[in-house]
């Protein structure tokens, strides 16, 4: 059985990787694709919340989706992420740029911004909702479903190939 992987990176691994992680798990459950891919979420700066649950305002957007984020821990990316995972997808440029900087050379070409899997959106970064309201957790949320159902879509392509 071919499996593919898939790594979320943002800033912390508390609002939006922890989110993408949920939903894209919750849509591959949907889909009956849990048993071919494999899901995590990493920080690029995750030692400032290493081992803490998700925001809770994170976790509140997406429970309000029916996704739960209650068993997840935040952590850091480590350079062995790079060769384990298939897609490693970075929230914003800033980590896009920090985990291409530690990436060894051969795996370059399987980092990607998230939201280019959604070139609809017209907007090519993810924003980082935590110094914000409700409103931006909600926005982030919306983002990331569009972008992750577009990913899936791929991935069940080559799955199927």
């Amino acid at each position: 059985m071919k499996k593919i992987s898939v790594l979320f990176c943002c800033m912390g691994n508390i609002c939006r990787s922890p989110t993408a992680e949920g939903v894209f798990q919750a849509m591959l459950d949907e889909r009956g694709l849990a048993e071919q891919v494999e899901v995590d979420s990493a920080g690029t700066h995750g030692h400032y919340h290493a081992g803490e649950p998700p925001d809770r305002r994170a976790r509140e957007q997406a429970k309000e989706k029916g996704v739960d984020l209650s068993g997840y821990s935040a952590r850091r990316i480590h350079i062995d992420d790079f060769s384990r995972f298939d897609y490693l997808l970075a929230m914003d440029l800033d980590n896009y740029n920090g985990m291409m900087t530690i990436c060894p050379e051969e795996y370059k070409s399987r980092v990607h911004l998230f939201l280019d899997f959604a070139p609809e959106l017209e907007i090519r970064e993810v924003p980082d909702p935590y110094y914000g309201g409700p409103a931006g957790f909600e926005r982030v949320y919306q983002m990331i479903e569009q972008a992750a159902g577009k990913l899936l879509d791929e991935i069940a392509v080559k799955l199927a190939e």
